[in-house]
């Protein structure tokens, strides 16, 4: 059997290996790959849609599956019409496991994707109370671990506070922080990287 192909569609090779590090968790058989255009962190809508477009037309290893890794699912649509394969996207695969349990939140790092993030998650489930994120710039919190587990703890609180009964961790290179958050707050947390995998392993 081909192995999944893991996208990261940012640039960053350090957020590639650690996605690496969680998917091989929970497949069997994982490629990386990055985009060589992306920029180090998808901050804002333009970025987005350029990292769709680089991903929709990325020459590809050939995969039994693919995970699109960027919250925003960049250019998984345009790849699951263009392969035979199962694409999955991390946003999709949250939204769709964080609905099972009635109302959800997303908490992140990018105030400028609320819209894009706000649609996904509407487009894929049912009781979305909204995106709660941090004050402090995104790369600024990537180069921090302490500030960044802060931060993403204090946005999950708010998140609760709001009656959201799960917390999605929206962001791809947040995966490692999800984890470590886990035991600090008071609500069930998405970690949406193992959810896609999960997903796709069911598709396969």
């Amino acid at each position: 059997m081909k192995p999944v192909l893991l996208i990261n569609p940012n640039g960053s090779e350090a957020a590639t290996e650690a996605m690496l590090r969680i998917a091989q968790r929970h497949l069997e058989q994982v490629v990386p790959w990055t985009n060589p255009e992306g920029p180090p962190m998808i901050t804002d809508p333009g970025a987005l849609s350029l990292a769709a477009e680089q991903i929709a037309r990325a020459d590809l290893p050939d995969a039994s599956g693919v995970i699109v890794a960027a919250f925003g699912d960049p250019g998984a649509e345009a790849l699951a019409r263009r392969l035979e394969c199962p694409v999955v996207g991390i946003g999709q695969a949250a939204a769709l496991a964080a609905a099972k349990a009635g109302s959800f939140a997303v908490a992140t790092t990018t105030p400028d994707l609320r819209e894009p993030i706000d649609a996904l998650m509407r487009a894929h489930a049912d009781g979305y109370l909204g995106a709660f994120i941090t004050e402090d710039d995104p790369l600024a919190l990537l180069r921090d671990q302490t500030a960044l587990d802060a931060a993403l703890t204090d946005a999950c609180l708010r998140a609760r506070e709001a009656g959201a009964e799960r917390v999605i961790i929206g962001g791809g290179p947040l995966a490692e922080a999800a984890q470590r958050i886990s035991q600090r707050v008071s609500v069930p947390l998405i970690q949406p990287l193992p959810e896609a995998c999960k997903l796709l392993a069911t598709a396969l």
